[in-house]
């Protein structure tokens, strides 16, 4: 496929939101699809740019959302409406707290459907998909999982980051946990296609919910990250939390903090 660019005009959102879009459009780069943010050229005596964003996402709480109300959209562009009061001309509307694999899957339907306008598709995704569907629910054949992941004992910057590269790699629901029960409960509950496991968060016990994930799901990509994998630990420490780990049955063990290659390598898998 030959590498694609989606153009995204984006209206309100706080700062967090706009770190995690920020996020979603960088790690896109690595994607034959991928999105960029559109910003008119301002310099004093700029030509007005010929360009239209294919996309408008808009903050249905911030103050510009009624100009989106007001105005009609240039052909061709699709608004995604975040927050409720959507106008009518709406393609998609989500709800907070945003989920970026959603989003995710509205940009790459905005693609898929100028693909259909202009012919080179003879699908029908333009119209809107139903928003409550349960991510629990056996959507598939018999014996079919959700495309679902845990992460466990990750910190705050780690989870954005984790959440938005999985959703590039097509997964629908992120599990981010931080308490053992929690965490055992979940896994009894679901059956997971990936799980992240930080070995340096001593608040839980990390190792015994690697071993019981790893039991849970033989199958799944599970991945170990500590700052003993990195260069900067002794070469006897590196070797034995490595030997441990893969003991456990692993897939592989990562280096905090978070190396994008390494991490996207092995994401890419799923």
């Amino acid at each position: 496929m030959q590498k694609q660019r989606v153009l995204v005009s984006v209206v309100g959102f706080s700062d967090v939101e706009r770190h995690a879009l920020n996020t979603v459009f960088r790690l896109s780069q690595e994607r034959d699809l991928s999105y960029a943010p559109w910003a008119p050229l301002l310099a004093p005596g700029a030509a007005v740019p010929t360009t239209v964003p294919q996309v408008a996402l808009v903050d249905g709480e911030s103050l510009e959302a009624v100009l989106s109300h007001a105005k009609e959209m240039p052909s061709g562009q699709r608004l995604i409406w975040v927050g409720p009061d959507a106008p009518e001309h709406a393609w998609r509307v989500l709800q907070r707290p945003i989920e970026w694999a959603a989003v995710l899957h509205d940009l790459d339907a905005v693609f898929a459907a100028h693909q259909v306008d202009s012919g080179l598709l003879d699908l029908d995704v333009t119209a809107p998909s139903p928003l409550d569907l349960d991510l629990d629910m056996d959507m598939g054949e018999p014996g079919e999982i959700v495309r679902r992941a845990v992460v466990i004992g990750a910190d705050e910057q780690e989870g954005t980051y984790l959440r938005t590269r999985l959703a590039l790699a097509g997964v629908a629901h992120v599990d981010e946990v931080t308490e053992t029960e929690l965490a055992l409960e979940l896994m009894e509950r679901h059956r997971y296609l990936c799980g992240v496991f930080n070995l340096d968060d001593h608040r839980i016990d990390v190792w015994a919910l690697m071993r019981h994930f790893v039991t849970r799901n033989p199958q799944a990509l599970t991945l170990a990250t500590t700052e003993l994998a990195g260069p900067l630990a002794g070469w006897w420490r590196r070797r034995r939390v490595r030997r441990d780990a893969h003991r456990v049955g692993i897939t592989a063990l990562l280096e905090r903090p978070f190396q994008p290659r390494q991490i996207s390598a092995w994401l890419d898998l799923i």
